[in-house]
């Protein structure tokens, strides 16, 4: 290369390949065909803009639905969970009546959450991106400012929201971008925010929050590298993705710590009566939620970039109840957590309330939001969790004394001592547990589909009821899971139908039969169905060729036993031709 000399592609192989075992060891190799494809021409570079609104966007859920379904997951935050749930439904059912003729200077409502750590906010974010069905990613505010400039790392944002989308650059130009630790990057210009100045940090900011484009291949991402490679093996053409930021959704979150009192000045400037000195968190959080967009600039940021942040969203801190409340939600991610960690080892564990309790006063202690009752029970189980794996025991019920004083209760545990009785306890606590989540459903069942409505028998309900409670699932994705399964077996109906001419209709016990099957004992529908359709095409016909009937309607022995139950119509007809 010393001379200018172009090196050829086994050349540029073996430098390539040099270098990526000095990275990654054999792992990644690099092939000439791979990288320089044989074309007869190779096109110009084309610029690939697909900043245009998708012709389908299906997104038409309004803010009390969006509500109700983050009420079932997060425990407070009443006021936030409707701005999140109001602001962002209407982001994107304006995108899905969005048009060319749209007027210029669209304003995002781009989100700032304000409340201290472990209150809800990235779960909420998360949540709503998971119920929308958007691409999601997160970033840290505070690894931007290590750099001093962030125009890439936001950009990467961007470009992961892409692979979040499986590389379809239309969806993730409708994602959504959560930036946690954002009062870190306030300037140090007031008397109460950080030391440090990122107003630099803010102002590479500004374009993508707003509307900018992005180019997906960049010189430090070999993902990207290697992906416009493939793009160019298989077209022959050297393209420009670019993905816009317009319609992203940009949503800020911290802590704030001290902006009360920036908020509290300024209400004491107007003569207020605020001069008293912040001691309660009651107090603060009544001051936080007064906050304006002049008091985010007192505290250091930049006009320019609040002026981006449109909506505001204040959480409140959490009580040692709330904190118990968050432990007893049937889709609370904390106890679902630790029960899947113990299932891991075919060990079902069940919390007794007074156990819930305590472990709430626990992490209440820590100050740390909800993320204490994570190391509260982690402090409590882990020594039951290294241990039982070891044993016979598979049933553990967690009590006040076990959370109490876990290492004596284990070592009394181990001895035997009590174990019939807690076994006895543990399938109280499974009913309980059901009967808790029937009430829960019936209160809520006005913010279900009405096609979920009528879905739901008391049969149907009790199969959904011991799926969510034994497997720990959310009952709502149990619900949807079971009407998939009703949908395949209309569609397996009119199949049969298709194939023989003849009209089958599985009634409710037999769907319920087939729910059981396949949530029980782990059967998949599709088999299941298949197998219907082998047992009985035969026989069927020569059903109807004998009596002329061309319907027949299954029962729960249908699916139980198809052999006895074609038997016996197969009886029933030569009785009534007798």
């Amino acid at each position: 290369m010393n001379n200018n000399k172009i090196p050829g592609p086994r050349e540029l192989e073996k430098e390539l390949n040099e270098y990526l075992a000095k990275k990654y060891g054999d792992h990644v190799r690099l092939s000439v065909p791979l990288l320089f494809p044989e074309h007869s021409e190779v096109g110009a570079e084309e610029e690939i803009k697909t900043d245009v609104p998708p012709a389908k966007i299906n997104f038409t859920m309004k803010p009390e639905e969006l509500e109700a379904y983050l009420n079932e997951y997060v425990i407070k935050q009443e006021r936030a969970k409707e701005i999140l749930a109001t602001k962002i439904c209407t982001h994107f059912n304006r995108i899905r009546h969005s048009d060319e003729s749209a007027p210029v200077g669209n304003i995002k409502n781009n989100i700032i959450m304000i409340g201290p750590t472990g209150v809800g906010k990235t779960f909420l974010i998360k949540l709503i991106a998971q119920k929308i069905g958007v691409p999601f990613v997160k970033g840290d505010a505070t690894k931007f400012s290590e750099t001093g400039y962030v125009g890439g790392d936001v950009e990467d944002l961007v470009r992961d929201l892409v692979r979040e989308a499986n590389g379809d650059i239309e969806r993730a130009q409708y994602g959504i971008i959560y930036i946690d630790e954002i009062d870190k990057i306030a300037s140090s210009n007031n008397l109460y925010g950080p030391d440090v100045s990122r107003t630099g940090v803010q102002r590479a900011l500004l374009k993508p929050m707003e509307e900018t484009e992005v180019d997906l291949k960049v010189p430090h991402d070999i993902v990207s590298q290697m992906e416009a490679v493939e793009q160019y093996r298989k077209t022959g053409k050297r393209e420009r993705r670019i993905v816009n930021t317009r319609n992203i959704l940009f949503i800020m979150s911290g802590a704030f710590n001290s902006l009360e009192r920036v908020i509290g000045d300024r209400l004491n400037s107007k003569g207020l009566g605020f001069s008293a000195e912040l001691k309660s968190p009651e107090r603060e959080e009544a001051l936080l939620g007064a906050v304006k967009a002049e008091d985010l600039m007192n505290f250091g940021f930049e006009s320019e970039f609040i002026g981006r942040l449109p909506v505001v969203a204040v959480f409140e801190s959490l009580t040692m109840d709330d904190l118990y409340a968050i432990l007893k939600n049937p889709n609370s991610a904390v106890i679902n957590s630790k029960k899947r960690d113990f299932m891991a080892y075919g060990i079902d564990i069940r919390f007794e309330d007074d156990a819930l309790r305590t472990i709430a006063e626990m992490a209440c202690a820590e100050k740390t939001g909800a993320r204490g009752l994570i190391s509260a029970g982690e402090r409590v189980l882990l020594t039951f969790e290294k241990k039982l794996p070891s044993t016979t025991i598979d049933k553990l019920v967690v009590t006040k004394a076990m959370a109490e004083h876990p290492s004596r209760e284990l070592k009394s545990l181990l001895s035997g001592k009590g174990l019939d009785t807690m076994y006895q306890r543990h399938q109280q606590l499974i009913e309980q547990e059901k009967d808790d989540l029937r009430e829960c459903i019936l209160e809520k069942v006005t913010s279900l589909s009405a096609a979920q409505q009528s879905f739901l028998s008391s049969e149907s309900l009790d199969i959904i009821l011991h799926t969510a409670v034994v497997k720990c699932r959310a009952y709502q994705s149990v619900l949807d899971e079971a009407m998939g399964i009703e949908r395949a077996v209309r569609r397996f109906e009119k199949k049969f139908l298709g194939l023989h001419g003849i009209l089958i209709q599985l009634d409710e016990k037999a769907v319920n039969r087939l729910l059981e099957k396949v949530f029980t004992d782990n059967e998949r529908v599709d088999i299941l169905l298949e197998g219907l359709l082998k047992n009985y095409e035969h026989g069927l016909k020569l059903l109807r060729e004998k009596t002329g009937k061309n319907s027949f309607v299954f029962s729960r022995e249908a699916i139980e036993s198809p052999q006895q139950y074609l038997s016996d119509l197969i009886k029933e007809s030569y009785q009534q031709g007798a």
